[in-house]
């Protein structure tokens, strides 16, 4: 569990100076919550899936921290790089199901936990990855916002501290974001 927004900020500040013991401080501060918002995915999946939320988090993990190329300016910039972590991941995931529908002959493979599954079906997680990028390009704020509450499943007010904004810009940029992307892609 995040204890203190300044806690996370120091050890974040610390790895930037490259203290190297400052990465394992900073996982069992974080961990509980990025666990969370892997829980809340998973609780949404179908009855009967073999995946554990650990396998979200610990894939983000690694791709956040793994490659030794961590440089997060605060807090709010370390939840965006873990949301686009595990954005990348269910796009891949999606990706991975898509090519696979494809190979209806092929042996039946069992799932496990370096396989993960979104709520979302697979085309529509795609389309939202490829409106993000143009989403991006015209606002990054708008684009951190939905990756936030689409692919990481953060309340409105969790996002919204995580990016620094008020609640009420949050919630306008959220209205204007969903709109935009509905035009782009139809129903989200």
């Amino acid at each position: 569990m995040i204890r203190t927004v300044s806690d996370v900020t120091h050890i974040l500040e610390a790895m930037q100076r490259g203290e190297s013991r400052a990465a394992e401080e900073l996982l069992p501060l974080v961990y509980d919550e990025l666990r969370r918002i892997a829980a809340y995915k998973m609780a949404q999946e179908s009855p009967g899936h073999t995946l554990q939320p650990t396998a979200l988090v610990h894939e983000a993990w690694l791709r956040m921290i793994g490659d030794g190329n961590e440089n997060f300016a605060g807090r709010a910039h370390f939840f965006a790089v873990a949301a686009e972590a595990m954005r990348r991941i269910l796009v891949e995931s999606a990706r991975r199901k898509r090519s696979l529908k494809r190979g209806a002959g092929a042996e039946h493979e069992e799932l496990n936990e370096s396989h993960v599954v979104t709520t979302a079906p697979s085309e529509q997680v795609l389309a939202v990855d490829e409106a993000l990028d143009l989403l991006a390009a015209e606002d990054v704020t708008c684009a951190d916002l939905v990756k936030l509450r689409y692919f990481v499943g953060m309340t409105m007010e969790e996002a919204a501290t995580a990016l620094g904004l008020p609640l009420r810009t949050a919630e306008r940029l959220w209205t204007y974001s969903r709109a935009w992307l509905r035009r782009r892609i139809g129903e989200v």
